[in-house]
C-alpha cells in the first residue's frame, strides 16, 4: 500500500531547498510576476502572452515568459507554494530535468499552441494570459495522477491521487463556463497535454509508433508485387523442396 501523501494539510515532509528545481521555478514565479506588476505600465505588457501578435510581430519569448507571470497577489503567493510543494515531491521521483520538461515545457507549448490557433481562428484568443496559474495546474494534476489510486491528504480530507487531479482540472473547467472558454485556452490546452503525458504519451512514444506505422506501410507496399504459386496437383509434394 502506498503511503499516505499530504497536501496542503500536516505530514508529507517539509519543502524543498532553495538548490531544487521546483524552488527555483516558484522563485522564478515570484520574481517574473514582481517584475511585470512594476513594468505593465511600460514594457511589462510585452511579457505576457498575446496570441494575436506572437508571430506576426516576432514576439517569441512570450510563450515562456508568461509562464512566469501571475496577476494577483494572492495568485503569486498561492502558485509558488504550490510550485515549490507539489514540484518538490515530483522532483523526488522524477528528477529536476523531468520536472522542468513538464513543468515549464507543457505551459509553454500551450501557449504555443494558443498563438497558432489565434491565427486559425482569428478573434478566438484576444486576450493577454498570464501563465503562472497554468503551470501551477500542470503540476497539481501531474501530481494526482502520478499518485493515481493511491491516498493524498488535501488540506485535511483523505482522497485519492485521482481525485486530486480532478479537482485541479476543475478549477479550470469552472472558470471556463464562469469567465468563458476564451479566458482559459492556455490551459484547457494544458490540462490535456499533461494529461496524455503522465498516461503515457510522450513524443518519443509518438515517434515509434509513426515510425512502426510507416515501416508497416512499406512492407505492404513491397508485397502488393507479389503473388502466390497455385499449387500443381500433379505433383506431390516432398521435402526436398522445403531445402
Amino acid at each position: 500500500m502506498r503511503p499516505m501523501r499530504s497536501f496542503g494539510g500536516r505530514g508529507g515532509g517539509g519543502l524543498p531547498g532553495l538548490e531544487t528545481m521546483a524552488s527555483k521555478l516558484a522563485v522564478a514565479l515570484v520574481a517574473g510576476s514582481v517584475l511585470f506588476h512594476l513594468t505593465k505600465g511600460g514594457q511589462g505588457g510585452l511579457l505576457l502572452l498575446l496570441p494575436d501578435v506572437v508571430l506576426r510581430r516576432l514576439l517569441l519569448w512570450q510563450p515562456l515568459t508568461y509562464a512566469f507571470i501571475e496577476a494577483s497577489p494572492l495568485g503569486i503567493i498561492f502558485g509558488a507554494i504550490i510550485i515549490w510543494s507539489i514540484g518538490g515531491y515530483l522532483e523526488s521521483i522524477w528528477g529536476g530535468k523531468r520536472l522542468l520538461l513538464v513543468g515549464l515545457g507543457i505551459t509553454a507549448l500551450a501557449g504555443v499552441v494558443t498563438a497558432l490557433l489565434a491565427m486559425v481562428v482569428p478573434g478566438a484568443t484576444t486576450q493577454a494570459y498570464t501563465g503562472g496559474n497554468v503551470m501551477t495546474t500542470v503540476l497539481w494534476v501531474a501530481y494526482g495522477l502520478s499518485i493515481g489510486r493511491g491516498e493524498t491528504n488535501f488540506w485535511g480530507i483523505p482522497l485519492s491521487g485521482n481525485a486530486l487531479a480532478g479537482i485541479g482540472a476543475g478549477f479550470v473547467v469552472l472558470s471556463a463556463v464562469t469567465a468563458g472558454w476564451q479566458t482559459q485556452v492556455p490551459d484547457l490546452l494544458a490540462l490535456g497535454m499533461v494529461f496524455a503525458y503522465v498516461r503515457g504519451v510522450s513524443p518519443r512514444r509518438l515517434m515509434l509508433h509513426f515510425q512502426h506505422w510507416r515501416l508497416q506501410r512499406q512492407l505492404k507496399d513491397r508485397s502488393k508485387h507479389l503473388r502466390v504459386v497455385p499449387k500443381n496437383p500433379n505433383r506431390p509434394d516432398r521435402d526436398q523442396y522445403l531445402n
